[in-house]
């Protein structure tokens, strides 16, 4: 093992705690930059770049030197890392530095062993707060990581998550949600359902949320100067980043999605209190399953109704009529009309 590759080494394996938040924030603006076709990235802009993550991230950060650069540069080429496919290019009697493959990155590479060895640590410690009330999320959330990430030995799968593999789009999710993070401007090539052709627009990406197996991105519609975008994975065609300036967004998302079921705000309506009645057959599904947090219920003699004060769209529609003949909409007056016209244009399809 050569000396540099032990002091490599030294830096970035040293404890438990594997690489650093500073070291990761580093490998993330390397791995921008090498898949940069529109820019010749010198070892001195490299620098640059990874001073400049660090510096927004952590303003009293004193940066790295050239030499620090070069060991992040060979641990991301080593097997222990991502075994990039770097390129050094020569120009002006210097070299610039890119993937040899632009669709590379690391963001989309299988777990390495260090990376495995990181997520088996935080999973047991994970572990120590299944129990604990306010974390029961951790008791789903290990054997999925377990599972999904090959970290538990085992002759064969003992535990299944529904997922929608065929759905298209999931790739954008890595590019979307980097954007998020590193607050980047997005140029999105989408078709919606109505549109015969796809358009371009300007995008600035705040939110990822899924929802009925798929994915939706919310962020401002710059063409529109609409906040509250929503673009389904889907249906999106390509997307590439800019160098515009991105807008921040003040919005708390969890909050914005509390009133609603699903992902679709209407704009202009506010809060209704929903009464539904199911049948004794479908009860103890709605009272284990709640429709929404707000839900509350009581045993009335022809079943089980059922109160939640959301603001009505199109996804509770949805959900109510694929109760079929279990349920029935009380109040408002306004949705028991409208499902059952919903209801009677369905039955005139037989």
């Amino acid at each position: 093992m050569s000396t540099n590759y032990s002091t490599l080494c030294a830096v970035h394996l040293h404890s438990k705690m594997g690489i650093t938040k500073h070291a990761l924030i580093r490998y993330q603006a390397l791995d921008k930059c090498f898949r940069n076709p529109g820019r010749m990235y010198f070892w001195e802009d490299l620098l640059e770049e990874c001073n400049k993550a660090l510096s927004e991230f952590d303003p009293e950060s004193e940066g790295i030197q050239r030499r620090q650069l070069y060991y992040d540069i060979k641990f991301m080429e080593s097997e222990q890392g991502w075994a990039i496919p770097l390129g050094r290019y020569p120009f002006d009697r210097k070299l610039f530095y890119r993937y040899e493959d632009l669709s590379f990155s690391i963001n989309n590479q299988p777990l390495n062993n260090m990376e495995a060895e990181q997520i088996k640590s935080a999973l047991q410690i994970f572990s120590r707060f299944s129990g604990t009330p306010q974390f029961e999320w951790v008791n789903e959330m290990i054997p999925r990581l377990e599972s999904k990430f090959g970290l538990v030995d085992r002759k064969k799968e003992v535990i299944s998550f529904q997922s929608n593999f065929d759905l298209k789009g999931l790739h954008f999710i890595a590019p979307i949600f980097n954007a998020i993070i590193n607050e980047r401007v997005l140029i999105i090539s989408y078709r919606d359902f109505k549109s015969q052709e796809s358009y371009k627009l300007t995008f600035h990406p705040y939110y990822l949320k899924q929802y009925n197996e798929r994915w939706f991105a919310f962020g401002l519609n710059a063409d529109k100067e609409i906040s509250n975008w929503n673009l389904a994975l889907d249906r999106i065609e390509a997307l590439s980043e800019t160098n515009l300036k991105y807008e921040k967004s003040e919005r708390d998302w969890d909050e914005y999605f509390f009133d609603i079921i699903g992902v679709t705000r209407p704009e202009g309506i506010s809060l209704e209190k929903i009464a539904l009645l199911f049948s004794s057959d479908v009860a103890p599904y709605v009272i284990t399953k709640p429709l929404h947090p707000t839900q509350k219920h009581r045993q009335l003699p022809e079943g089980l109704e059922v109160v939640i004060e959301v603001i009505p769209n199109f996804e509770l529609e949805r959900l109510i009529i694929s109760f079929g003949d279990q349920v029935k909409v009380i109040s408002p007056e306004s949705l028991r009309k409208k499902i059952s016209q919903q209801l009677i244009a369905a039955a005139n399809q037989y």
